[in-house]
C-alpha cells in the first residue's frame, strides 16, 4: 500500500489526508498542535463559492496612497518591518496587472468552483451539518456609489460564472438583518456561499472522520523532515515516521521548510485578528463592511469580528489596531455587546505573490509534495485542493488542469 505523511493539520492538511485515505493511501497526519488550531481556526467561517477572483493589489495612485497613509482599515503596515515584504509585494503588484490577473482568475475560479461540493461531501460524511448554514452572506455598502459599483461587479461575475445573488436596498438589509440600525445604502447578498459557526470545530470534525476511517494523527516537528533513500522521514513524539510520500501543507511556514530543498517562493504573510462579542443583537449571517475592511460573523461564541491584512514582523507581538477600528465601526451598525475574549486572536495568512496556491510534486524530489499558499481562502479551498493533490499523487486524471499551481512555476 502507498504511504504518505501530511505535514500540517489545518483545513488544507486534514482535507488532503482524507482524500488520500479515500484512495487507499496509508496516511499519517503530523502537526505540532491539534487539528484546526492555527489559521484554520481564526477566519470568518465562510465557504466562499462566489470568490472566483482573488484579491488583486490596487494599482491606482489614489488607492495606493490611501493604503500608504493609513487611510483605509483593509491594510495596515509597520514601517520598521516593511523591508521584509517589499519583494513579494512588488511581485504581487506586477501580477495584479489586468491581463496577468485575468489569467490568474481563470485558474483561481476553477478551484473555487469545487469548494462547496467538496465541503458538502465531507460535511455529510463527518456528520457536521449542525455547524453549517447554506444561505450566504451580505456584502454591505454604506455609500450609494459604492453599491452601484458592487452591483455592476456582481452582474459581471454572475454572467461569467453563473453565481446567484440578490441586491438589497437599505430596507431590504434591515428586513434580512433586523439588528442593523446604522446608515447603509444596501448590500449584495451572495446566496451561494455556506457559513460555519465554528471553523476550528469543522476542521476537527473532519480530522475525527479521518481517524474513524483508520488514519493516525501524531505530534511532530516538520523541520525534522529528511530524505532516507527513496522515502521521507519525520520525527514524532512516538519516534521516527517513514513514508514514500510527504505533503507539505504548513500554510505560512511551508516556504521556510521547502527552502532547504532549493525552492524559494515570494509569500506575502498577512496577519489577521479576530475577537468575539456577546450580549448584543443577533445576526443571521455574516456581514462584510466593505468600506471599513472587516467582517462580522455569527459564531458559537458570539459575533466574531475579523480584520483585513497587517504587514508586520513574522514573530512580532500583537498590534490589533485594525480590530479596534473595526469594533468602533461595527458598533455604529449593530448592538455588538461586550467582548468575551481576554485577548484577541491573531494568525498569518499565506498569500503567494501570484495569488495561486502551490499544489503538486516538487521537481527533482520524487515523493515530496506541496499544498499551501491559499491566502485568505484556505478554509474555503482545503477540500478542493486536497482532492486535486490526491488525484495527482495516485495517478488519477485530475478534475482540473493542475499546471497553473505547480511548485517551482
Amino acid at each position: 500500500m502507498t504511504s504518505a505523511i501530511v505535514l500540517g493539520a489545518g483545513m488544507v492538511g486534514v482535507s488532503t489526508a482524507l482524500h488520500l485515505q479515500q484512495r487507499n493511501v496509508s496516511v499519517v497526519l503530523v502537526d505540532r498542535r491539534g487539528p484546526g488550531e492555527e489559521t484554520s481556526h481564526g477566519n470568518a467561517g465562510i465557504i466562499q463559492s462566489e470568490a472566483v477572483e482573488p484579491y488583486a493589489m490596487p494599482r491606482g495612485v489614489a488607492d495606493l496612497a490611501r493604503a500608504a497613509l493609513g487611510l483605509t482599515n483593509d491594510v495596515r503596515y509597520r514601517l520598521a518591518t516593511l523591508p521584509l515584504h517589499v519583494r513579494p509585494l512588488l511581485q504581487y503588484w506586477w501580477n495584479s496587472e489586468p491581463r496577468r490577473f485575468a489569467a490568474i482568475c481563470k485558474a483561481y475560479g476553477a478551484l473555487i468552483g469545487h469548494a462547496v461540493p467538496e465541503h458538502d461531501v465531507l460535511i455529510r460524511a463527518a456528520g457536521a451539518d449542525n455547524l453549517v448554514r447554506r444561505d450566504g452572506y451580505l456584502l454591505l455598502h454604506r455609500q450609494a456609489d459604492q453599491l452601484e459599483d458592487a452591483i455592476a461587479n456582481a452582474q459581471r461575475l454572475a454572467a461569467q460564472w453563473g453565481l446567484p445573488y440578490r441586491v438589497l436596498d437599505a430596507s431590504g438589509v434591515r428586513a434580512s438583518e433586523p439588528a442593523v440600525f446604522g446608515p447603509v445604502a444596501g448590500a449584495i447578498h451572495w446566496t451561494g456561499p455556506w457559513t460555519v459557526s465554528d471553523p476550528g470545530r469543522l476542521a476537527k470534525t473532519y480530522a475525527e472522520l479521518f481517524v474513524r476511517r483508520g488514519g493516525s494523527i501524531m505530534t511532530g516537528d516538520a523541520r525534522s523532515l529528511t530524505r532516507v533513500g527513496q522515502s521521507w522521514r519525520v520525527m514524532t513524539d512516538a519516534g521516527p515516521l517513514v513514508a514514500e510520500h510527504v505533503v507539505v501543507a504548513l500554510g505560512p511556514w511551508s516556504p521556510d521548510l521547502l527552502k532547504r530543498f532549493g525552492f524559494r517562493m515570494q509569500m506575502v504573510r498577512m496577519r489577521g485578528y479576530h475577537r468575539h462579542y456577546a450580549g448584543g443583537a443577533p445576526l443571521a449571517r455574516p456581514l462584510f463592511d466593505t468600506e471599513n475592511g472587516y467582517v462580522m460573523a455569527p459564531m458559537a461564541r458570539g459575533i466574531r469580528i475579523t480584520t483585513g491584512a497587517e504587514l508586520t514582523g513574522y514573530d512580532a507581538p500583537a498590534t490589533p489596531v485594525q480590530l479596534g477600528r473595526a469594533e468602533r465601526f461595527a458598533r455604529g451598525l449593530i448592538d455588538l455587546g461586550s467582548s468575551v475574549d481576554q485577548e484577541p486572536w491573531f494568525g498569518t495568512r499565506p498569500f503567494l505573490a501570484d495569488m495561486l496556491p502551490v499544489i503538486g510534486e516538487a521537481p527533482g524530489y520524487p515523493g515530496l509534495w506541496a499544498n499551501f499558499g491559499h491566502g485568505h481562502q484556505g478554509f474555503t479551498l482545503g477540500p478542493a485542493t486536497g482532492r486535486l493533490l490526491a488525484e495527482m499523487l495516485v495517478g488519477e486524471t485530475p478534475a482540473i488542469d493542475p499546471t497553473p499551481y505547480r511548485l517551482g512555476r
